[in-house]
């Protein structure tokens, strides 16, 4: 209660400070000379400019390092939480977890790649029932995360998944393994699919598979 209080009481100080120095620069402004006028706003703004640019550009660069540090913190966490767990269905969780925090991307999972790639195998293979189609289609797309073409074949089966959510996780996948084996199936689907969305994510991996 006390930090709230206090913080009450700095806001409007600092608003207090700070049409304090607005009016006081404002009041030296008019007071100098105009050769002064005419250098500050010749000479110095530019500098002044140049110099808020640079910094804000050093800035940008400290934030995007903390954010790339915490995000490291945060998988390396997840990762020894994955290790440990045992219960399968809070171990797809993590699992989620940590490629959602790793941005889509492999570089730093190497290490846990062949038990991902086991436990979402697994969980495409158990999790059949109706409910479970969301599940179902998020290992189908996180599989491709992991690079490794022998998935390939089943994410291809997975196009013909009885949920369009499955489906199009499974284009997706496909789309980020790049599997070129599977562009006639893709095309296919693309053209054939009853849902829009499913279209949608087909020609898109087709598209990644054209520019990868």
């Amino acid at each position: 209660m006390t930090d709230h209080r206090d913080q009450r009481q700095v806001y409007p100080t600092a608003i207090v400070i700070l049409i304090g120095l607005i009016v006081a620069g404002v009041w030296i402004w008019k007071r100098l000379p105009a050769e002064t006028q005419d250098y500050v706003i010749d000479q110095a703004l530019p500098v002044a400019a140049g110099g808020m640019a640079v910094a804000a550009i050093v800035l940008a660069v400290v934030v995007k390092i903390r954010r790339r540090a915490a995000a490291r913190r945060e998988r390396n966490r997840l990762i020894g939480a994955f290790q440990r767990e045992t219960a399968q269905e809070k171990k797809l969780d993590l699992s989620f977890a940590l490629i959602e925090c790793n941005a889509y991307r492999l570089d730093g999972l190497e290490g846990i790649a062949p038990s991902l790639k086991d436990l979402w195998v697994m969980t495409l293979h158990q999790a059949v029932e109706d409910k479970q189609h969301r599940i179902r289609g998020m290992a189908a797309s996180h599989l491709g995360v992991l690079q490794d073409q022998s998935v390939a074949p089943l994410l291809v089966k997975a196009l013909k998944d009885d949920h369009a959510y499955v489906r199009a996780c499974a284009a997706l996948g496909l789309g980020r393994l790049r599997a070129m084996d599977a562009r006639d199936r893709l095309a296919q689907v693309a053209e054939e699919d009853g849902d829009q969305t499913v279209r949608g994510r087909a020609r898109e991996a087709l598209e990644q598979m054209r520019n990868g």
